[in-house]
């Protein structure tokens, strides 16, 4: 007769006959106070539970720690569900032409409450939040590639398939908004005859046209987190553009129970948070353990798709892209984010740009994050394993970008999106998506970073920088990689192995249930 089980660890709930990946004997994990209490193999002398447990018959599916995206902008993905989407149109006359298709089809004259907002065609072209009450509102596109175009984007273009109404679309890296004339002077922005904004400006525009009411757009960020856990995932670095930490605890307070969510700060924000005592990795009060405080996002260069990144040589059509914080400035922020008790994370794309991240960790003495690490030097792979700084990674771009890296960096993709580089170099990688511009889906990530194809006939792009599944799963779940007791009950549950799996089933994993600390968020019933 089974004996039964030491009071402390009487499980809240059991998951039975599970597997670990790579495992052929079944499991059966015990979950109490939101933690991992014991994993015992399922046979017949498995110590009894109390009658009161749930046990929950998984049927030899497989068990996986709780999937992390370590780089999203929540609010903008919610957002880009519900806009006007232009990631398929080739040149800048395609996506002309879409504008003027959906305006032609679309009944211009809606308005929701308050003359606040304004959904068309179904919500996918949201408006602003700036128009007076009773205002034709903006159109608001997302996900354009002008860096892979055989035309040039016109103010002259856009004002001729949009008849007035103003049009503001939103490049698919977020560094990039094209406007025309009606949305120019309705923001009060000035365009030269591109009708282009490109970093700061673009970003200023991007958070106004995210004005939205709260009651619009925070169902929308409830569905995206529903989405978000119904593939395994458990928590996200949010760095979403504003004073994250209110806007989260409202959500959390109205019933967002999803995810757990790091929201990051920016220097904009420091003194304010220094100010209210606020550290990364602080939990937050009032959100029941599911917020907490992330790192300081610090911006010192642009991004691939808008030629802005930062780099050794120079762009085939001129220039060297922009060093928008220079290494004063980023040295003393390091060495003031220490102080403050900031994780420091560096959004850093070109070579030169991580080569200046790098040296001011080096000069600070601190460890911390590099944002993206997208093209790097031979010479640098090696200084972030030997300088204790995580290269936060986010492997779909390297399959988004693929045109626009061998137009802009010829002759030395070799080292663009180097993941095996940096895992062989001792760097620790993050994954993540970078959402909206790719989705997210760690899954995609994964298959990006395992496989480096998207099966579309062109085979693998420089094959030789993949990850292992193994690699791509631990970097996706917080360096866990294998469930283990003391663990968080941060769980996902998936239908196959995703070491053996075919890559398609990989890239499309199905995920039968998802837990965060113990409590079902996806699956379960």
């Amino acid at each position: 007769m089974s004996a039964p089980l030491d009071p402390c660890l009487a499980p809240d709930l059991v998951l039975a006959a599970v597997r670990q990946p790579g495992d052929e004997i079944c499991f059966d994990v015990h979950l109490c106070g939101g933690a991992v209490s014991a994993i015992i193999p399922s046979h017949h002398d498995s110590p009894a539970v109390p009658a009161a447990t749930r046990v929950v018959d998984l049927v030899g599916r497989y068990i996986i720690p709780g999937l992390w995206d370590e780089h999203v902008h929540m609010t903008q993905w919610a957002l880009a569900s519900n806009r006007l989407d232009l990631s398929a149109a080739g040149s800048a006359r395609e996506a002309a032409a879409v504008v003027g298709s959906h305006l032609a089809e679309t009944v211009v004259a809606e308005t929701l409450v308050a003359g606040a907002v304004t959904g068309v065609g179904g919500g996918a072209g949201v408006g602003g939040g700036t128009a007076a009450p009773g205002a034709v509102q903006t159109l608001v596109g997302v996900g354009f590639r002008d860096a892979v175009w055989p035309d040039l984007p016109s103010l002259a273009l856009l004002d001729g398939v949009t008849r007035g109404r103003p049009a503001a679309l939103i490049s698919h890296d977020l560094h990039c908004v094209w406007l025309n004339s009606a949305a120019a002077q309705r923001y009060g922005v000035r365009v030269d005859a591109d009708g282009l904004l490109r970093e700061d400006p673009a970003f200023a525009l991007t958070r106004q046209l995210g004005q939205l009411p709260d009651t619009v757009v925070d169902p929308w960020v409830r569905q995206a987190g529903r989405a978000a856990a119904a593939r395994g995932v458990v928590g996200i670095v949010d760095f979403e553009m504003n004073w994250n930490r209110d806007a989260w605890l409202r959500r959390i307070s109205g019933g967002f129970a999803a995810l757990r969510v790091e929201a990051g700060v920016y220097p904009q924000d420091l003194d304010r948070a220094v100010a209210e005592g606020l550290r990364t990795g602080l939990a937050v009060a009032g959100s029941g353990g599911l917020l907490t405080v992330g790192p300081l996002k610090v911006l010192i260069d642009g991004s691939l798709n808008t030629r802005t990144a930062y780099c050794v040589d120079p762009y085939p059509n001129g220039g060297h892209g922009l060093l928008t914080v220079n290494e004063a400035e980023l040295l003393a922020l390091l060495v003031r984010a220490q102080q403050a008790g900031f994780v420091p994370a560096v959004h850093a794309i070109g070579d030169a740009a991580n080569r200046v991240a790098l040296d001011a960790f080096e000069a600070a003495g601190i460890a911390g994050r590099v944002e993206h690490a997208q093209f790097v030097r031979s010479e640098d792979f090696t200084r972030f394993g030997r300088l204790g700084v995580t290269a936060s990674v986010q492997p779909a771009h390297a399959l988004d970008d693929r045109d626009a890296a061998e137009a802009n960096w010829p002759g030395r993709t070799d080292r663009s999106f180097p993941l095996r580089s940096l895992v062989a170099a001792g760097a620790t990688l993050a994954l993540g998506s970078d959402a909206p511009v790719a989705p997210l889906d760690p899954w995609t990530a994964m298959s990006a970073a395992t496989a480096r194809d998207r099966q579309d006939g062109r085979g693998p792009w420089h094959a030789e920088q993949a990850l292992s599944r193994q690699e791509a799963l631990t970097a996706s779940t917080r360096g866990r990689g294998r469930l283990r007791v003391g663990d968080p009950a941060d769980i996902a549950v998936l239908d196959g192995d995703p070491l053996t799996v075919s890559a398609a089933e990989f890239a499309a994993m199905p995920v039968a249930a998802t837990l965060v600390a113990g409590r079902f968020t996806h699956g379960g019933q």
